[in-house]
């Protein structure tokens, strides 16, 4: 294992302690957590919060900031944070509105992140929560009941936020969230794995000539292990499947997000993204907007993913609204 890091049971700590150095006007940690907030809290709105396992930087305390989320909660590598972590958020961000919590579809997180909830309740804050599945690819998992939730999950952060900023109420936050994750599809294929730095070795094998179409977030089996392809064949097996899912109709209109696993070059992300595009012209669908970057990794993992969101006005408009998260600026 070849790791720039101290001791690997420190990496979650360490990480977060130079994020909040590298942003010092912008985010604060609350003491004795792992949670990152924004250092200047809007007193009319609703406060928004997610979360999950560290291993995805930028998310999700990339998208802490005005426009996006109120607080991220940082479990240790892909291990979902524990709810007296994830209450602790909730107490920090809210100002008497409410609080969304936006959750990616785990076991683990969905538990936490519901035992948080009711705790907060208990004490007289006002919770709703919203569950991203994005993911087409398979419909459970080991880690999952359900389908699980990965990149479409930076398009509610991004929506949810931007709607809570205009002084919405909490259900309408909510409606907005859910609207998103109804319209968001994704699915993602990888070329190597990646390495839990306390676990020192390979999550799982690939060979050198082997792909695996439809991987996880946290290196989980795919639908399919095959042999490497071109990008033109990779975009359009991801592509779709996802546009089979979203069952969209000539002249619809999607924002793209082509992302990347945590150590794909660019390169290869715009080289996928010239065949994705032509894909949706093929469908007579319009495109929006297009992001490409890396939003939700997977540690050093090679590979990458599509996500198309079907937008109308309104997700529009809240797409170009400003953001100040690190990771997001607009």
């Amino acid at each position: 294992m070849k790791k720039i890091i101290n001791n690997p049971n420190d990496v979650v700590s360490d990480m977060v302690s130079g994020m909040i150095q590298a942003f010092p006007e912008k985010l604060e940690q609350i003491d004795g957590t792992m949670v990152i907030k924004r250092k200047e809290l809007s007193s009319n709105k609703v406060g928004l919060v997610s979360g999950g396992g560290s291993g995805h930087e930028p998310a999700h305390a990339g998208y802490v900031g005005k426009g996006m989320l109120d607080a991220a909660v940082a479990g240790e590598v892909f291990t979902s944070p524990t709810p007296d972590q994830i209450l602790a958020a909730i107490k920090a961000v809210d100002t008497g509105h409410g609080v969304l919590l936006i959750v990616k579809n785990y076991t683990g997180d969905v538990m936490n992140f519901d035992m948080a909830s009711e705790l907060a309740e208990s004490e007289g804050i006002k919770v709703e929560q919203v569950i991203v599945n994005d993911d087409v690819a398979v419909e459970d998992s080991d880690f999952t009941t359900g389908r699980r939730g990965i990149a479409g999950t930076v398009f509610v952060h991004k929506i949810a936020g931007a709607m809570a900023e205009t002084g919405a109420t909490l259900n309408e936050v909510k409606e907005v969230a859910e609207k998103t994750i109804t319209h968001v599809r994704s699915m993602g294929m990888a070329l190597t794995p990646c390495t839990v730095p306390a676990a020192g070795k390979p999550s799982f094998q690939l060979e050198d000539n082997e792909m695996e179409i439809g991987i996880g977030i946290h290196g989980e089996a795919g639908i399919e292990r095959k042999p490497i392809t071109s990008a033109k064949n990779i975009a359009n097996e991801l592509t779709q499947k996802v546009l089979d899912d979203l069952q969209l109709q000539s002249g619809d209109e999607v924002a793209v997000m082509i992302n990347g696993l945590g150590a794909t070059p660019e390169m290869e992300l715009f080289i996928l993204q010239q065949h994705v595009n032509q894909l949706l012209k093929d469908n007579n669908l319009s495109v929006f907007r297009t992001y490409v970057g890396e939003f939700m990794t997977s540690l050093e993992m090679t590979g990458c993913s599509v996500t198309l969101l079907k937008v109308d006005n309104q997700l529009k408009s809240l797409l170009e609204a400003k953001s100040e998260a690190t990771a997001f600026r607009v």
